[in-house]
């Protein structure tokens, strides 16, 4: 099967990209390498896959570019494409969000109209419901964003129920639960707590460490996105979590039996856009994709550990 991936270098992008290749399939991979961090790192997320005859990669502007060309004879687009950062997402950064998140995918839409494609499968996030009514929470509460990135993830999962309602264009929005992971970027919180735990310095936290969230291994997220290609169901938006609710200082707890260090943390104010809580009713994603998370915490956050090593160990070297 030929699949388009959006966002191929990005963190979840890579990961799909490579499951999908793994599983058979052609795979042409989209990516426009954005400055929001080195592009050296998402280079090296796909330096592995460039090898394969059935790797198909092209560096383009999902706004300017003619897409056309690459749909044909696609069967299911993984729009993994987007601005990440909630914290980014203020003032004169907006109009990127607008662009890479909102137009971006306006655009794809509009040009699936008129093509028999499978499924379009949207990266959509927790951040669309803001500071929720009720944990856990499901996906008939009404979304509050608190961030203008939020803002943007919403208004894009609504484009794709409104271009399935109008026009028939099986579309499914996934509401990812703070993804984690091997690969995972450099301003993801435990990617910046592994890295100033093994150069021995102290880790920021911003809030008192008592906010919750539903923390979710990136090869869940994965499985979630290969089964939502593939399901009957469209037209909805579904919660991806990892089944479990944690706060922040029982995630440092368990890194520092991890490590087997003591850990230094130094706990700051909360950022503007950030919620004091996440977590996610996963029963719809269970009857709709058949979904069960199936990395624990622990396992999560044990190769997280074990990849950013192996990172710093190959820095060295160099």
């Amino acid at each position: 099967m030929r699949v388009l991936v959006t966002g191929c270098a990005g963190f979840v992008g890579s990961h799909l990209a490579r499951r999908l290749l793994a599983e058979g399939h052609h795979v042409v991979g989209v990516d426009n390498f954005t400055d929001y961090y080195p592009r050296h790192i998402k280079a090296s997320n796909i330096a592995d896959m460039l090898a394969d005859p059935r790797f198909e990669f092209h560096e383009l502007d999902l706004v300017t570019a003619n897409l056309l060309p690459l749909l044909a004879d696609v069967e299911i687009v993984y729009h993994q494409a987007a601005q990440a950062g909630v914290r980014a997402s203020w003032g004169a950064q907006f109009e990127s969000y607008l662009r890479n998140n909102v137009l971006a995918t306006q655009r794809l839409l509009e040009l699936l109209k008129a093509l028999p494609i499978r499924k379009f499968v949207y990266a959509s996030s927790s951040s669309v419901y803001g500071d929720a009514e009720s944990y856990p929470t499901h996906e008939d509460m009404v979304p509050r964003p608190v961030s203008p990135y939020g803002v943007t993830k919403l208004a894009a999962e609504q484009l794709t129920y409104l271009y399935w309602k109008n026009y028939g264009v099986p579309t499914i929005a996934l509401r990812y639960f703070t993804v984690y992971g091997p690969g995972q970027r450099p301003d993801m919180a435990f990617h910046k707590f592994i890295a100033s735990a093994l150069h021995g310095r102290p880790i920021q936290v911003y809030g008192d460490g008592h906010q919750t969230r539903d923390f979710t291994f990136v090869s869940d997220v994965v499985e979630a996105n290969i089964a939502a290609g593939l399901c009957e169901a469209a037209g909805i938006a579904v919660n991806v979590g990892g089944g479990s609710r944690v706060t922040v200082r029982q995630v440092l707890a368990i890194l520092q039996e991890i490590l087997g260090r003591e850990l230094l943390v130094e706990y700051t104010a909360p950022q503007h856009g950030d919620v004091r809580h996440t977590a996610a009713d996963i029963s719809l994603a269970n009857r709709v994709l058949g979904y069960e998370p199936r990395v624990s915490l622990r396992e999560g956050l044990e190769a997280e550990v074990r990849w950013l090593e192996a990172q710093l160990a190959l820095v060295r070297v160099a």
